[in-house]
């Protein structure tokens, strides 16, 4: 079933493909398939009959991924010749959907490296169109840096030769959205909130199943449109009064709001950092960017993709199908799905010899009277909601303390309660790896002086059969490999905590697994709509 908020809005006759340049569908390119638009666009383009190809940097995380079968993989970063060139060969229609928000202070400085290199590329292989999505760049104000960066991106593409589309949306409303999640965190914890002035700025939100439709129809726009599109939906609001709408359709009471002038972009982000998931790192340039206000110069648009029956999708509309989609936990990508650039992706070590270095480990395993199947149906919905099994205070200050050093912390959660995929985040972890019923890997992604990893295999118990086992064997080991002397002291300072928590954790998973074996199967496990 399509999500109805990620669906597009299709008008009386379907999006459909039409031939390439070969004579069959065209064939597109989507890159950031990993991110939070990207992982919804592609099985939008299938829907439609395009022939789709992918650009990841780590393709093994689209592997549990529906539509996984369906396309080409091409292993590569955005920015590298070799790998664009492969790429775009044969290519229709190239989505650029890639930024390097979060990467660090030099983020800008990557953005116009790698866009120079998917220009040069797509007009090497004759690419027919670019789609690219950015941000609103107002002509009149003074812009963020990260607005700034995106609307140089936007002018490289646009400049590339190869005829290009470049829109640009400002809040992005839907389920697992990073402007949504920060909308929402924002206003159902915070009934009474002193907060900067950028508050007060004008906003015109748009839906992501509107965003969707706009980047398939654009491969189908004639040659001559070269051309910078402003992308918003029916409604013009400051970001206290979006705030105060998300709280009616919430069920929430009104929400009293205090804007003030000393909460500069820097206290601002961190603030943000605190009270949402959004790390402050990612917060820091969209605050600095809230004081731009990002309306639609023109309408233009609608002169070459027409609006759908019955309009765009409003605000208050956007956000019930978003905050449906949280409670049914069908949630189909997330904004934390997409990896930072610079974040490390060596295998997890399998011996003390790994890269001639120390290797730290804390390994445990316990027989548990319960099934595989029990037990792995606890492993498998471990985080997020359900906890991590052992002394919650010492997980909430850790989580706190990460946050307060600029890491994700715990808010992140989980995209579904019970399904993991490759490369989706729980928590301040990573899924590396899953295998079904038998082992799940989670990398650190908090901050700490090196690599961590935390593992959990599930097998029958020694002399159980293979099949129909009604005990089993759990074995949970953290791995750290640590970065010079502050990686070193960091484990021996944690230890005495390891000490209390991973016990109690073994214990109280196996608990939970002999009450689930005792209670019958679940019932509640779903599989979110692909969209």
């Amino acid at each position: 079933m399509t999500d109805p908020s990620t669906a597009p809005s299709a008008g009386p006759t379907p999006l459909r493909a039409q031939p390439g340049r070969d004579g069959a569908a065209k064939r597109c390119l989507v890159t950031g398939a990993t991110g939070y638009v990207g992982g919804r666009l592609v099985p939008e383009l299938l829907a439609a009959g395009y022939r789709v190809r992918v650009l990841a940097r780590s393709p093994e995380k689209l592997r549990d991924l529906p539509w996984r079968d369906a396309v080409e993989v091409v292993r590569g970063d955005a920015g590298d010749p070799a790998a664009l060139a492969v790429a775009t060969a044969d290519v229709d229609v190239a989505y650029y959907l890639v930024h390097a928000i979060g990467a660090g202070a030099d983020f800008d400085a990557i953005e116009v490296r790698v866009a120079r290199a998917f220009a040069t590329a797509a007009r090497a292989a004759g690419v027919g169109r670019i789609v690219y999505l950015g941000g609103m760049a107002p002509a009149d104000q003074a812009l963020s840096e990260h607005l700034r960066s995106r609307a140089e991106v936007g002018r490289i593409l646009l400049e590339s030769g190869v005829p290009t589309v470049a829109l640009g949306a400002g809040t992005v409303i839907g389920s697992g959205s990073l402007s949504f999640e920060m909308l929402r965190y924002l206003t159902e914890r915070l009934p009474v909130m002193i907060t900067p002035r950028w508050v007060r700025t004008r906003i015109q939100p748009i839906a992501i199943r509107d965003v969707l439709r706009y980047l398939v129809a654009c491969a189908e726009l004639p040659p001559e449109v070269n051309r910078a599109f402003d992308i918003g939906g029916p409604d013009v609001l400051t970001y206290e009064e979006m705030m105060q709408r998300f709280a009616v359709v919430a069920g929430l009471k009104r929400r009293r709001i205090l804007p003030v002038s000393v909460l500069q972009p820097e206290l601002s982000a961190r603030w943000v950092g605190l009270v949402t998931p959004v790390p402050s790192a990612t917060a820091r340039p969209l605050v600095a960017s809230l004081r731009n206000e990002v309306v639609c110069a023109d309408d233009d648009i609608r002169r070459s993709i027409p609006d759908p029956p019955g309009g765009l999708l409003g605000f208050d509309e956007s956000v019930r199908l978003a905050l449906q989609r949280v409670k049914d936990a069908e949630v189909a990508t997330r904004w934390s799905d997409a990896s930072p650039r610079g974040v490390p992706s060596d295998p997890l070590p399998s011996d003390p010899d790994w890269a001639g270095g120390t290797l730290f480990t804390d390994d445990r395993s316990a027989e548990v009277p319960a099934s595989p199947e029990a037990l792995w149906s606890v492993v498998a919905s471990i985080g997020g909601d359900n906890g991590w099994y052992s002394l919650p205070w010492a997980w909430e200050v850790r989580g706190g303390f990460d946050r307060l050093i600029g890491g994700p912390g715990l808010r992140r959660g989980r995209r579904h309660p019970t399904q993991l995929h490759v490369g989706e985040a729980v928590d301040f972890w990573r899924v590396e790896e899953v295998v079904p019923g038998r082992l799940l890997r989670l990398r650190a992604e908090m901050k700490v002086p090196g690599l961590a990893w935390l593992e959990f295999h599930v097998a029958p118990a020694p002399g159980q059969p293979a099949e129909g086992a009604r005990r089993a064997t759990l074995r949970q080991r953290a791995t750290f490999f640590p970065r010079g002397l502050a990686g070193n002291a960091y484990w021996h300072a944690v230890l005495p905590f390891h000490g209390l928590v991973f016990p109690a954790m073994l214990r109280r998973i196996s608990a939970e697994a002999v009450r689930r074996e005792r209670a019958g199967p679940a019932t509640t496990d779903r599989t979110p709509a692909p969209a």
